[in-house]
């Protein structure tokens, strides 16, 4: 598998194992860098080694809209300003990660990656911001909305099969090709290199073979 494009990259399509592999890989790192966290929040904390260790997990991708409400900032201690910082680094890449694989996740369903903003962003900022809402009845439309579009986005990408056969984003992840391995990437690779017998090779004995 090419991971660069299976983490990193936003065309083609990939099922829904790989979507849920994705996330925990996020799961992984976000283990990681909680540790770190905590040893740097343990080195500059007065000097001192508190036995009360409470290992801090909270990378996840829901602490992301925290980036964006002023109120996070308010008040840090030079400690929370350091694990602010990680946190916002671990949070970029998890995100990247997360956008990425949904989106091409989204293309074997047959949808755009705009989709993402209905499934995940609007979800996301209603639940961040939710409290500064008035407590009153008319705000429940919203909640239910918010509610409604990330219960649709899980199903969509977690749960229901993408569609049969090549789409309009690339061909189907689960189908085998001739050769019996299954297509990874929508675009068609540049060319190859492959050894063939001397008498038909060029001087060298290495030929560049361009694929259909």
């Amino acid at each position: 598998m090419d991971w660069t494009w299976y983490l990193f990259r936003f065309d083609g399509r990939i099922n829904r194992a790989l979507l849920w592999q994705a996330l925990l890989i996020v799961a992984l790192l976000a283990a990681l860098l909680g540790v770190i966290g905590q040893v740097i929040h343990l080195i500059e904390a007065e000097g001192a080694l508190k036995l009360s260790l409470k290992l801090d997990f909270d990378f996840g991708l829901d602490d992301l809209f925290k980036l964006v409400d002023p109120r996070a900032y308010r008040s840090l201690a030079p400690v929370d300003r350091t694990n602010l910082i990680l946190k916002a680094f671990g949070l970029s890449l998890f995100l990247w990660i997360y956008l990425a694989t949904a989106i091409k996740r989204l293309h074997d369903r047959d949808r755009s990656g705009r989709w993402i903003i209905a499934f995940f962003v609007v979800p996301g900022l209603f639940s961040q911001f939710s409290d500064l809402l008035p407590d009153s009845n008319w705000t429940l439309p919203f909640s239910l909305g918010a509610s409604s579009l990330w219960l649709w986005g899980f199903v969509e990408m977690f749960c229901v099969p993408g569609s049969t056969g090549d789409n309009r984003f690339g061909p189907d992840p689960l189908a085998e090709t001739e050769d019996g391995s299954s297509p990874a990437k929508s675009w068609d690779q540049q060319s190859e290199l492959e050894l063939v017998p001397p008498s038909a090779s060029p001087p060298g004995g290495m030929h560049v073979k361009r694929s259909a």
